[in-house]
């Protein structure tokens, strides 16, 4: 399992991201079994038809303190989620993810993470109005 540098699960639409999943018709993520490093011409076409955070999910570094989601210590997106639910019932099997081993938010909180992931949409607009770096995201609908 990797310690450093952990990756966000949660990222926006840049070249050099990660597409880590597409977004379903009922909001549910469906992950990738392979990853497919994102260029400029996948982000030139996906902004085309909207925002691509609301279709996609992408991964990339997590740049801890440089995104408005980090806490001090750790991502605030994967704890807020976790707190909204309440207390864990054991988790369901996990679903099938290609990041889990270098995962920030698998490191916080282990299998509640990855039980939660595919709930989770990242929302961009949030991120443009404060001039946030590239990654950090927030729970979907």
């Amino acid at each position: 399992m990797a310690t450093e540098p952990l990756r966000c699960p949660s990222a926006r639409c840049e070249a050099g991201s990660l597409l880590l999943g597409i977004v379903l018709g009922d909001g549910r993520v469906a992950l990738a079994s392979d990853l497919l490093v994102v260029d400029e011409e996948f982000v030139r076409v996906a902004r085309e038809a909207g925002e691509p955070e609301k279709r996609f999910r992408f991964s990339s570094k997590c740049v801890k303190a440089g995104c408005r989601q980090w806490t001090g210590d750790r991502c605030g997106v994967i704890d807020a989620v976790l707190d909204h639910l309440g207390p864990a019932d054991p988790p369901p099997p996990r679903p099938s993810c290609a990041i889990r081993d270098e995962c920030r938010w698998f490191h916080q909180s282990g299998d509640r993470a990855c039980a939660v992931c595919p709930l989770i949409v990242t929302d961009a607009r949030e991120m443009a109005e404060e001039g946030v770096s590239s990654e950090g995201g927030t729970p979907g609908p």
